[in-house]
């Protein structure tokens, strides 16, 4: 059962929220004039493109992320990487509903994504900037903390995918961040030796933890983009409004980190580009699927407002370039889109009290293996 809502708690967390989502429609929040439309990869009139840090790729604000809901045991790998067809008709579908609404970035994490996804984009690899990385080679692994391993796990990307190279390598650090800056130093040389090889173009750093992802954007200029989380309670550090969002002692010591500069500060000064994930709170924010395979069909109505509102918010955020969720189906493809296409309209009052309300009784019921997510709050 939900936990009941502290009513003074709740009015709060709603304006805090509410004013992010209004401020996409504020004067001056807008990004300048993006550069001529035949320069961006798929262009779509009603996609708004923003750049990657100082990487020279424009990436549509609403892309595509590699996980999809009830993957079941294909989260990792598929049995001698063999892609059954209902994956490969499913990916397939998303893949061109993606590119047909102007969406031009593709971010994968696992093996079993690049052979889905190598499937899907048969013909067609030139639509998509793809990011990626193999999870059981990445560097959460000790064992996998060489530059050898991690050339071993780039070659293996482009394997599955059938590419020649990957637009970035956006290696996936430890969730809880902490590796020395050695070990980033390693990165570094292998993704310089792909690059001189043409396997990699552009190098990048997806973690959860806040401090030690920050720390990484000021120290290491050879990170051109990071990716961490953002939801629609995520605020920015140095703003008025998000002032009273700080309760001390709300999340456990591990979880905090420096709050004297916000992460976005950095990413701004430093021009590094920025993809953000769980933007629905892990999937938390819908109920979740029944045992019967991947979701099908048009979907939930009120679903589709509140994933769309939910992306609205998170892109008012200007630092941000591109926000990728999973999405299960062609209906969710459309309505991610038109968070972009729709988003100088900005919301109701009505939209922005339901996007309140329904987002803070979710984070205020967060299961434990979420409850990580806290420290995006006020970054």
């Amino acid at each position: 059962m939900d936990k009941p809502i502290d009513r003074r708690r709740f009015v709060r967390d709603g304006a805090l929220l509410v004013a992010g989502a209004a401020a996409a429609s504020a004067p001056g929040a807008e990004k300048k004039a993006e550069p001529d439309s035949p320069k961006i990869l798929n262009y779509h009139p009603g996609m708004r493109y923003r750049p990657l840090g100082r990487t020279g790729l424009m990436l549509s604000e609403i892309s595509i992320g590699g996980h999809w809901r009830n993957r079941g045991p294909s989260f990792i790998s598929f049995p001698g990487d063999e892609v059954p067809a209902e994956v490969v008709k499913h990916r397939t579908a998303v893949v061109s509903a993606a590119i047909d609404a102007g969406m031009n970035y593709l971010d994968i994490t696992t093996a079993a994504e690049c052979l889905a996804y190598g499937e899907a984009l048969q013909g067609r690899r030139e639509k998509m900037i793809i990011g990626a990385d193999d999870h059981r080679l990445c560097p959460r692994n000790p064992a996998n903390r060489t530059v050898k391993t991690q050339i071993q796990n780039v070659d293996e990307c482009l394997r599955r995918l059938k590419t020649d190279y990957l637009d970035i390598w956006r290696v996936q650090a430890c969730q809880a961040g902490g590796h020395p800056d050695g070990e980033v130093a390693v990165w570094i040389e292998a993704f310089q030796k792909m690059r001189e090889a043409g396997k990699a173009r552009h190098f990048g750093v997806s973690a959860h933890a806040r401090p030690w992802i920050q720390h990484v954007v000021e120290t290491f200029p050879e990170v051109e983009m990071v990716i961490f989380p953002c939801t629609a309670r995520t605020r920015e550090k140095g703003q008025k409004i998000a002032e009273e969002n700080i309760e001390e002692g709300a999340m456990p010591e591990a979880w905090s980190s420096d709050r004297s500069k916000s992460i976005f500060q950095s990413v701004r000064e430093r021009n590094v580009g920025l993809v953000t994930i769980k933007p629905f709170i892990g999937g938390q924010l819908f109920p979740p699927l029944g045992e019967e395979g991947p979701a099908m069909g048009e979907g939930n109505k009120d679903e589709h407002g509140l994933a769309r509102l939910t992306l609205q918010c998170v892109l008012a955020n200007d630092a941000i370039t591109a926000v990728v969720p999973g999405m299960d189906t062609a209906h969710q493809v459309a309505n991610a889109a038109r968070a972009s296409y729709n988003r100088s309209l900005g919301m109701t009052p009505a939209e922005q009290a339901w996007l309140a309300e329904a987002t803070a009784t979710k984070w205020n019921n967060l299961p434990e293996r979420y409850q990580w997510l806290r420290d995006w709050e006020l970054v």
